[in-house]
């Protein structure tokens, strides 16, 4: 019989990061032979052994079903928890989920893409969670947050970063410009996040605005993400202001968005990796970048992106001949599969288990 996993998270099977990575994982989770069943508070698809648990949600809402979260994954051979245990926005939720995984027989893995101490508004945590629990593997996203856990006690620290199909971007570039009424000349600054604080969706307007500025062709600014945590009249405010034509709204699918824009603005000020970085170099777009700090662990696989700081070299970029763009293009791909290609994760789940005594199932 093969070994059974549980995947728990507040929401899971969206275009969120967490989603997202979690839909990865669980692909590679099944090439290890593991069956892989989801349990959420909510999900963005449907697929048949999901399990829904009421009140395990990012925003509170009513009391967390305990006894339906410890039925659905005491049967599993892995947990593995999904930042719920790391980043604890809903703290009632959060201590459920402990407490339920404390108690199970099988092996706890908790995946870290973001830590308390890592914001400002769940600082004050930083002594509760992780809950420190015996024989757990803490599996972070980036180095960064697996020396900090390591500097706080934590030995059973590991870095697996996120990776990538660099063969699933080919996106719908004329139908989805179409679909949103972009001209032909416009230049598209795409803009692939939610609206929130630390996205820094103003030094993406200004961005956009300083192109405008230096070339001579329209510039559109498109944020793809609604406004989350309380960030909607912020949202307004700001792009009520803005210097350039704004389209906000998701595209069919992230490979079209990024076919359609022309530029990727990625200004976050912090990311647990930071996916848009590598996904454009997937999807052959230039992308300007805000230097937040685990932003160096990408760049050292010697992958070249642009400055949102420096807007005329993207410009000058852009009125270089295609010969040149597509060598660009074609270093950093080759560059980028070397250390994030999807094909390696199952390898390194494997891998990192065996370094935790994690052999047999």
């Amino acid at each position: 019989m093969a070994p059974q996993a549980a995947v728990v998270s507040y929401r899971l099977g969206g275009s969120d990061g967490v989603s997202v990575e979690a839909r990865k994982w669980a692909w590679a989770l099944g090439e290890l032979g593991f069956e892989v069943r989801r349990v959420a508070g909510a999900f963005g698809d449907e697929q048949p052994d999901d399990l829904v648990v009421p009140g395990l949600t990012i925003a509170p809402e009513g009391t967390v079903d305990g006894e339906a979260l410890r039925e659905g994954i005491s049967a599993a051979d892995l947990v593995i928890v999904e930042n719920v245990l790391s980043l604890p926005l809903n703290l009632a939720a959060a201590r459920e989920v402990a407490a339920a995984v404390e108690a199970v027989p099988g092996r706890v893995l908790f995946r870290h893409h973001d830590l308390p101490w890592q914001r400002r508004h769940l600082a004050h945590l930083e002594n509760v969670f992780p809950p420190r629990l015996d024989g757990v593997l803490h599996a972070c996203v980036n180095l960064r947050s697996r020396r900090e856990l390591q500097a706080r006690g934590f030995d059973a620290a590991y870095t697996i970063h996120n990776y990538f199909d660099f063969d699933a971007w080919n996106g719908d570039r004329a139908a989805t410009r179409a679909a949103f009424g972009f001209g032909d000349e416009e230049l598209v600054v795409f803009h692939p996040a939610r609206a929130i604080e630390r996205k820094n969706v103003p030094g993406g307007v200004r961005f956009a605005a300083r192109l405008a500025s230096i070339t001579r062709r329209s510039v559109r600014y498109w944020l793809s993400g609604p406004a989350e945590d309380g960030y909607e009249s912020t949202l307004t405010r700001v792009l009520e202001r803005a210097d350039v034509p704004v389209t906000v709204g998701p595209p069919p699918t992230a490979p079209d968005g990024y076919a359609a824009g022309d530029v990727i603005a990625f200004p976050s000020t912090w990311e647990g990796f930071g996916n848009p970085a590598i996904e454009s170099i997937a999807a052959r777009r230039p992308c300007a970048v805000f230097r937040y700090p685990v932003l160096a662990e990408i760049l050292a696989a010697g992958v070249r992106l642009f400055s949102i700081e420096f807007p005329e070299n993207l410009v000058k970029f852009l009125a270089d001949t295609e010969v040149a763009q597509q060598q660009y293009y074609d270093v950093n791909l080759h560059r980028a599969r070397l250390s994030f290609d999807i094909a390696a994760l199952p390898v390194a789940i494997e891998r990192t288990f065996a370094a935790h005594g994690w052999t047999a199932w």
